[in-house]
């Protein structure tokens, strides 16, 4: 059963586009699952039934393994047995009739406008790492790109004149994001006063870079967001995906309508966009009871 997953990361690649952190997930998931197989002696596609798949899911729970965790796994499940119908490997999918774990849809964390003024205040500094660190936490809250896209942002896809910037978000799909006047002032400032004087020749296609000089990493800006975040005394967990949280929160909050921010997010189904009106209800519902004399 091995051979075929090298066949189907590759597929995931050329034919479905997905990005290198999902087939990452993927492949981890389906190495698992494969192991289990061979230990329960399935050597080929036509050897594995529902009750191998069943089996394998309630491991999984056994292992206290979440259940958002455990649903992506049977997605890639899912997919690979399809691919291998798809490639003649296989007759059917017998994953298909195995019923998802029921997820519980949590409500995003987010920052209200003074943890967000906080949060950028802890970036004051003249030093050039504050300057990108301040020109990375506007953008991130200006446009709410997801923190991969972020650190992996080029110069070419950036337009401070027009105000906008391209970016790839999950399949490769692209799109257009506004910046804003705040953010588009501050990477310009990071621009002329430390980036060029790094790289003065632009060698580096990427818009962020780090102390040494390389392309920004998601777990560099994770601990930067962290440390920020300190310095603001800012006692919520935050991470990059708070910022996009809040992105999303407080245009609903001012009167944007909910196609727009999905757009804006890049989220293929407006249901998953959705979530962010139950924030601004909880949040409403909250102040009502805080506020009026009889909440």
């Amino acid at each position: 059963m091995n051979d075929y997953l090298d066949l189907f990361i590759s597929y995931l690649t050329v034919e479905k586009g997905l990005s290198g952190n999902t087939q990452s997930a993927y492949s981890r998931d389906l190495v698992r699952y494969l192991d289990f197989l061979e230990k329960q002696g399935r050597q080929k596609p036509a050897d594995v039934g529902p009750a191998d798949i069943a089996s394998f899911m309630g491991n999984l729970q056994k292992l206290k393994i979440g259940p958002r965790s455990r649903a992506r796994c049977l997605s890639a499940i899912r997919m690979f047995h399809k691919f291998l119908m798809i490639e003649n490997y296989a007759d059917c999918n017998p994953a298909a009739i195995i019923e998802a774990p029921r997820t519980l849809h949590k409500l995003p964390h987010f920052l209200d406008s003074r943890e967000v003024d906080a949060l950028f205040a802890s970036c004051l500094g003249e030093k050039g790492e504050d300057l990108r660190d301040r020109a990375m936490l506007e953008l991130l809250y200006a446009t709410g790109l997801r923190v991969s896209e972020l650190v992996n942002l080029k110069l070419r896809e950036v337009n401070l004149d027009s105000g906008y910037l391209m970016t790839f978000g999950k399949g490769s799909k692209e799109r257009l994001v506004p910046i804003g006047e705040s953010a588009r002032l501050k990477v310009g400032l990071y621009l002329y006063e430390c980036r060029r004087l790094q790289d003065p020749d632009c060698q580096n296609p990427y818009l962020f870079l780090s102390r040494l000089g390389d392309a920004m990493s998601r777990q560099a800006f994770w601990n930067i967001i962290k440390k920020r975040a300190r310095m603001a005394a800012i006692r919520k967990n935050i991470s990059p995906h708070t910022l996009r949280h809040s992105f999303a929160t407080h245009l609903l909050e001012n009167g944007a309508d909910l196609r727009s921010v999905q757009i804006m997010l890049g989220h293929a189904d407006l249901a998953t966009t959705q979530i962010y009106t139950h924030v601004t209800r909880e949040r409403l519902k909250r102040l009502h009871q805080q506020i009026h004399p009889r909440g």
